[in-house]
């Protein structure tokens, strides 16, 4: 079998016609990140939204037992209110549980972007729905911020400035840090729409 040595790269040996490339896709043909087609987050954001939840039950659920007990023990309740007490603090935590590792895969399937040569769409909300559109001629500046735990997942969060909107900031969490990336470099005034072609 030969191998031949490219810009000091061993190149993989040649099958059929000589420079066949099939099956890599040309950097002037990468996908346009603006297809029109309505996306999820990131799968992984599940997991992230249910780590942020136990933090939370992890921090309020020992908060709201102390209060509980110091009530009872320094207030002059009667029994039935000790109870009462008990119960309300057992349900809080119940639904915190609930919150934190149920909640977030249905968030999921309701959380929702699109982008075009437009702008960009937004859509969620289980109970209360909500569709933000931000025309791509509003747009001022944009940010991709990475929180610890965000950065241990590859996730990123794309903050949008709009200019005489109702929503002055939007916020799309759940996206891969190369696709955050790419949609702020379409998305940034001056550009061309469809450059954003840049191999990310």
């Amino acid at each position: 079998m030969e191998h031949r040595f490219q810009n000091g790269h061993c190149a993989a040996p040649a099958h059929g016609r000589s420079g066949d490339n099939r099956g890599v896709l040309p950097l002037e043909e990468t996908p346009s990140v603006a297809d029109g087609v309505e996306h999820l987050l990131e799968p992984s954001w599940v997991e992230l939204q249910r780590i942020v939840g136990w933090i939370v039950c992890g921090v309020l659920g020992p908060i709201l037992f102390i209060a509980v007990i110091v009530a009872m023990i320094v207030g002059s309740l009667s029994a039935d209110v000790k109870v009462l007490l008990a119960v309300a603090w057992l349900a809080v935590m119940a639904l915190l549980v609930w919150l934190a590792q149920w909640w977030p895969p249905i968030e999921y399937r309701y959380f929702k972007y699109r982008l075009d040569a437009l702008g960009i769409y937004i859509r969620r909300g289980v109970v209360w729905r909500t569709v933000v559109s931000v025309p791509r001629s509003r747009v001022q500046h944009m940010d991709v911020a990475q929180g610890p735990v965000e950065r241990r997942f590859g996730l990123a969060t794309l903050s949008i400035y709009t200019a005489g909107t109702e929503f002055a900031r939007v916020d799309l969490p759940g996206l891969s840090y190369a696709r955050a990336v790419r949609i702020r470099d379409y998305l940034l005034p001056g550009r061309e729409h469809g450059d954003d072609n840049d191999g990310t």
